[in-house]
This record gives C-alpha cells, sequence and structure tokens, in this order.
C-alpha cells in the first residue's frame, strides 16, 4: 500500500518532514494575521500585520506615544498596529469609539492592569472588561468622587499644600540646592491621596522618603504592565501565573502587589483610628475621607460592596492616584519654565488678583473657588494635559460582534480600536496649525474673534481632550487632580522662583504613563508670606 511504503522514507527524512510541516503551519498562522478581519487595507508597521510583538518593542522602548503619531503623521488616520488592532487620530473617532451609547468593551490589555491580593485578583474599575460589574461598581462610590464631595476634601488638601511649601524651602531653597522635582511633586501627590483617603499623610513629604518603597514599586510594574498588556498571554506565564496565584490563596507564599500590601496597611491604621475615635464619642463625620465614604457604602450594599471591592477601590487609587497627577503637575511647571513669557504672565495674573482683592490671600494658599477666578491659570493647566497627556497608551477596546462605524471605516467585529491622547491632542484642524507649541492663549479669547466663534472653538478642542479617557470609562479621580493642581501650582508661585537646571530638552519616559526621566530645578523662596494657620 502507498502508506506502507511511504511511512519508512518520511521517517528516514523526519527531521525535512518536520521542518515541512512547521513552516506550514507558521505561514498558515501568519497568512491568517495577516489578512484577518481585512485589516491588511489598512497601512501600518511591517512586522504589525504578522505579530503583536512590534507593538511589545514600540513599548519597551519607552517612547511608544511618538512612534505612534509619527506613524500617523505618515500613514493618515487609521493605522494597523497588530495583527487584530488599529490606531484612530481622527477625533471623530473618539465619539465612536468611547461614546456613551456605544459601550464598546474594552480588550485583553486591561486585566494584565490589574492587581493581586493574596492570590484574587482585583477586579477594578478600570481594568474590568464586565461593563455590568463597572457599572454597579462605579455607581456604589461615583458619590465620594462627586464636586460635593470634593469642598469636603479641599481643607485635607491645605494640610498638604502647607506641609509641601515649608518643606520645600528647607529643603530646597538654598543656593546651589537641586530639587529632584518630578520625585518631591509625587511625593506631593501620594501624600494628598493618604490624606483625602486614609486622613493622614503617610511621611512621603514630612520625611522626604519613599514610604515602604511604593513609588519605586510602582515604577517597575509600570515598566511590566505597558509591555506586557501588548501581548496579554505573558501576564499568566508571570504576575498572574495559576501556580502562584493558587499557592498565594493557600497561604504558601504571598503574590500581592505592592500597592494591595501599600492599602491593607494603610486601612489597617486607619480602621483602628476609627475604632479609638467611635469609643472616645468622636462621630465618624467629624473627620471625612474616602475610606469612610466607602464604609458608607459598604453598609448600604454589603452584599456587592464586600471587603475584597473596598479594598480594590483603595489600590486602585494608590495606583494610579499620585504617577499620573504628579506627571501632570510636571508638565506645567516645566513648560511654563521653557516659555518664560507664559511663566510671568501667569504671576501677574496670581498677584495681581490678590492686590485688586478678586482673591483672598489665606497663608499663601490658592482656595479651589479662587483658582476658578484665574483664567490664565485654567488655560496652563489645559494647555498642558493637552501637549502633556499623563497616558502613552492606546485605550483599547473591542469591536461589537455586529461590527462598529468608525468615521468613514466600518469595522469588523472582535478586531482592537482605539485612540492615544499623545496623537488626538496634537491635530492641527482643532488646535491651530502651531500644535507643537506650548500656548495657554489659545485657550482664551483672541482680540479678534466674536463670543460665538471662540464658545464654539473651546467646545471643540474640550471635546478633543482625552487625557482622562472618555465616555463611560472617564477618570473617576479627575476632580480630585484638579483640585491638587488648581491649589498647588498658584500657591507653589507665590511662595517660589523656579529655574531649570540645564536648558536641554526633558527626556520622557512611557510606560502607561509619560513621565521625565529627569527634571531638576533651582528654587528661591520670595518674599515671606504670613501662614494664616486657619487655611
Amino acid at each position: 500500500m502507498l502508506l506502507d511504503d511511504l511511512l519508512p522514507s518520511l521517517t528516514a527524512n523526519w527531521p525535512y518532514v518536520l521542518s515541512l510541516v512547521t513552516t506550514s503551519i507558521l505561514v498558515l498562522y501568519f497568512s491568517n494575521n495577516y489578512f484577518n478581519h481585512g485589516l491588511n487595507k489598512y497601512p501600518g508597521p511591517f512586522l504589525a500585520s504578522f505579530t503583536d510583538a512590534w507593538r511589545f518593542s514600540s513599548v519597551v522602548r519607552g517612547k511608544c506615544q511618538l512612534e505612534l503619531r509619527e506613524l500617523h503623521e505618515q500613514l493618515g488616520d487609521v493605522v494597523r498596529i497588530g495583527p487584530n488592532a488599529l490606531s484612530f487620530s481622527n477625533p471623530q473617532a473618539i465619539k465612536a469609539i468611547y461614546g456613551l451609547n456605544n459601550r464598546l468593551n474594552k480588550s485583553a490589555f486591561y486585566p494584565v492592569q490589574m492587581q493581586v491580593s493574596k492570590g484574587e485578583v482585583l477586579q477594578s474599575l478600570f481594568g474590568t472588561q464586565d461593563q455590568d460589574y463597572h457599572t454597579q461598581l462605579r455607581r456604589t462610590v461615583s458619590s465620594s468622587f462627586s464636586m460635593s464631595s470634593l469642598i469636603q476634601y479641599e481643607p485635607r488638601v491645605n494640610e498638604t499644600v502647607r506641609a509641601f511649601l515649608k518643606q520645600t524651602e528647607q529643603l530646597y531653597a538654598t543656593p546651589g540646592k537641586v530639587c529632584d522635582f518630578i520625585t518631591w511633586l509625587q511625593y506631593f501627590a501620594f501624600d494628598v491621596i493618604t490624606e483625602i483617603t486614609y486622613s493622614r499623610r503617610v511621611g512621603f513629604v514630612d520625611n522626604c522618603e519613599d514610604v515602604d518603597g511604593i513609588i519605586a514599586w510602582l515604577g517597575k510594574i509600570f515598566d511590566y504592565q505597558a509591555p506586557a498588556g501588548q501581548m496579554p498571554f505573558l501576564d499568566k506565564f508571570f504576575v498572574k501565573n495559576p501556580i502562584r496565584t493558587l499557592l498565594s490563596k493557600y497561604g504558601f507564599i504571598d503574590n500581592s502587589s505592592g500597592t494591595a500590601k501599600f492599602s491593607r496597611a494603610r486601612m489597617a491604621e486607619r480602621l483602628r483610628e476609627i475604632e479609638a475615635q467611635k469609643a472616645s464619642g468622636v462621630q465618624e463625620s467629624d473627620r471625612m475621607d474616602l475610606l469612610t465614604m466607602f464604609l458608607r457604602a459598604q453598609r448600604d450594599n454589603p452584599s456587592f460592596f464586600d471587603d475584597g471591592r473596598l479594598l480594590t477601590m483603595t489600590t486602585s487609587i494608590a495606583l494610579a492616584g499620585s504617577d499620573t497627577t504628579a506627571a501632570s503637575l510636571a508638565a506645567v511647571f516645566y513648560h511654563l519654565l521653557k516659555n518664560p513669557r507664559c511663566y510671568k504672565k501667569l504671576n501677574i495674573e496670581i498677584e495681581d488678583s490678590i492686590k485688586e482683592g478678586l482673591i483672598s490671600n489665606n497663608g499663601g494658599i490658592i482656595t479651589w473657588t479662587d483658582a476658578q477666578k484665574l483664567p490664565y491659570l485654567h488655560a496652563c493647566i489645559q494647555e498642558a494635559f493637552r501637549v502633556h497627556p499623563a497616558i502613552g497608551m492606546i485605550l483599547e477596546r473591542i469591536a461589537p460582534p455586529q461590527g462598529v462605524q468608525v468615521g468613514k471605516e466600518f469595522i469588523q467585529g472582535g478586531t482592537v480600536v482605539g485612540c492615544n491622547p499623545w496623537v488626538i491632542h496634537y491635530r492641527r484642524e482643532v488646535f491651530g496649525d502651531d500644535v507643537e507649541m506650548y500656548r495657554p492663549e489659545r485657550w482664551l479669547l483672541s482680540p479678534d474673534e466674536t463670543a460665538s466663534k471662540y464658545a464654539a472653538r473651546v467646545r471643540e478642542m474640550n471635546n478633543t481632550l482625552f487625557h482622562f479617557g472618555g465616555g463611560s470609562r472617564t477618570c473617576l479621580g479627575k476632580h480630585i487632580a484638579l483640585l491638587e493642581m488648581c491649589k498647588l501650582i498658584p500657591s507653589f508661585l507665590r511662595r517660589f522662583e523656579i529655574k531649570l537646571d540645564t536648558d536641554d530638552d526633558w527626556d520622557l519616559h512611557t510606560a502607561w504613563f509619560v513621565k521625565p526621566k529627569k527634571f531638576d530645578v533651582h528654587l528661591i523662596a520670595k518674599e515671606k508670606l504670613v501662614v494664616d494657620k486657619q487655611s
């Protein structure tokens, strides 16, 4: 028989047969990737048509947002970045992909970002792919992040701002002293978060140290999560390895993330304090914080908002609450310093507003209400959000089974689609031909512009800004970040003159968030301000 004749030949030449079979499988695999969902019609890097390794290597290089923007400038509004992934640069794509009515699910990139506590994956608002779960969890905690709650948190931010200004003067406001500003700003942002969440600073600013090494740990985990998210199966081999997870669940090892350990420790400290307050007759409303608000939510809905989900919320705050705000604060200060005209103009606005009685002088700390009366401050912050959004990654979504229309393109179901803020924020038809320039005036009324034209122009720019995400997944903590920025920036500028340590442009590193590798400044204390202890 033919098989009897063929078998000895195949056995004798097995290396060639194995090579042929392997080659055939690879050809079929890569051909399938190339033609997947008809995406071969879209331009992109050659390697990206066949494997996600291109995306992985781009993120590892630490400049993925700049590489992607350059690709869109060369290739157009739609760029293929993987066998099953498209990046969009037209602002119209934001509504199609992230609009409230479309409810596109998040991709497999997001579970990689979720933290682990003793063998349990913490289903966070940011990381979960379950839309219904997200809706219920967000509804449970949203009041804690509302504008009305924001007013309750302002005295806590005041305390940290006051401590930060005092420590800055003592540690850095001496001739020749160099301040590692990006690290120092992150210490501030982390202490604000712990003050708002647990009613106490934990020592970042007061002791000038990275408490529990959490900031160093965050740097490492973002360096892991950003590239691993491009090839999510890698996470099952490393952080969320099923064997390690099982061993941790039964107490043989502890695979808890650094943020989970940090949050558990802070929660235990605060809960002991709450119990002591109850024993002494102090009502919890006398000292409101996020944890107290979460505990109230737990009492209202204990079956859903259990201890695990409470830990999930505090861990999420620790994970993203400092890096984003520190990066945004650094961006405002850096671009002001690189543009002396803007730096001078903002300082004049602040001082003139105080002299004219438009805003109060409460011990040198600007209130949230008064900050809203400073249009150039608002413009400077908005422009920093535009030129330097803290997020440097594509916010991925999955086209629904029936497909989705994105602009002029119909995208088949199952395709990963998304936009990157660093691409969207540089669209010339929205922000002008000078998009590469930091120009806060683009957010203000021009002398030759009518009020209606200005309103329409600013509305379009605001709708295109994507630094807090979009749709139902917009960052829940954005109001807290704005509170920190609107208070610290003018208060710091009133207290100190700032000078860059070098005229060189800063070098950015992207690992989820876009932060400078180095941002050193020199600080000179201005005339002493009378500190109002009641502010």
